[in-house]
């Protein structure tokens, strides 16, 4: 059961629903996260920009930018983004037995390249302040700073909305 209650678009302001607009026609439906944060307009609003610059805008492809979040929810055991997340990863083209190996924190199915960019955000979420040198330099082989931008954003942006999400006690979005 949810803590906070979600706001339908009948109880929000023209700019909010605007993002509410959106969102319906982008998924078909209002994420609970962002009804619910809809109680304060601007942090909502501010997170929905957040969300879709860290994952609408860059050079790093959507389908790593949601391995990096579906591993870190499964770290996080947010149920509420892993129901989202997952399904989008699907839509991308992951296959069960990647999202099994991101469940289970296996990743020699993936590229040299997916590893390190799923190794760098494990550490992000494990201890952000204990990112060894070796781990660095390996994500550096395959991404430009920019990209490592990116993916340190999505690690972030992930750990931010776990812990608001499970928290809160956030039913999944149906």
């Amino acid at each position: 059961m949810p803590r906070l209650t979600k706001l339908s678009s009948g109880q929000v302001d023209g700019t909010t629903q605007e993002v509410f607009d959106h969102f319906l026609k982008e998924r078909g439906n209002i994420p609970n996260m962002f009804r619910t944060a809809a109680h304060c307009p601007e942090i909502m609003q501010t997170m929905t920009r957040h969300f879709r610059a860290v994952m609408n805008t860059g050079t790093v492809d959507k389908k790593l930018k949601e391995m990096v979040a579906v591993r870190v929810s499964h770290m996080n055991r947010c149920d509420y983004c892993l129901n989202s997340h997952a399904a989008l990863a699907r839509r991308l083209g992951l296959t069960e037995p990647e999202l099994a190996g991101l469940e289970k924190g296996d990743s020699s199915i993936f590229t040299g390249r997916e590893r390190a960019a799923l190794a760098f955000a494990e550490q992000l979420t494990k201890d952000s302040n204990h990112v060894s040198e070796s781990l660095f330099q390996e994500l550096r082989t395959y991404f430009s700073e920019g990209e490592v931008i990116e993916i340190a954003a999505v690690a972030g942006l992930f750990n931010y909305f776990n812990r608001f999400n499970n928290a809160l006690e956030m039913e999944p979005t149906r």
